[in-house]
């Protein structure tokens, strides 16, 4: 069995190294915060557990690194909002100074 690089196919479906399938995460990129972290927990637990061959265990860290992406592109989003909501109420607050 020769090992390759992952490569990405046209319908952008990766695929893992030659005689292995890759994660399915096309679901993921619709995933709340809470689903994504949920199912992480789960993937690491299973990880964590052994038992699992090689395949499944490649497939799972996959599945887990795309979830974890998913956490944080909500954690930087909800940050975003907040420092937005912040510049804002500043912005109010130093304008009230000036009509006081």
């Amino acid at each position: 069995m020769s090992t390759q690089d992952a490569t990405t196919t046209p319908s952008s479906t990766p695929t893992a190294v030659d005689g292995f399938s890759a994660a399915d995460t096309s679901d993921v990129q619709n995933m709340s915060y809470e689903q994504a972290r949920g199912e992480l927990v789960e993937t690491v637990q299973r990880l964590e557990a052994g038992g699992t061959g090689l395949e499944e265990s490649l497939a799972l860290w996959e599945r887990g690194e795309a979830l974890a992406a998913r956490c944080q592109d909500w954690l930087d989003g909800a940050r975003a909002r907040l420092d937005e909501v912040r510049a804002r109420a500043a912005e109010q607050e130093d304008a009230a100074e000036m009509t006081d």
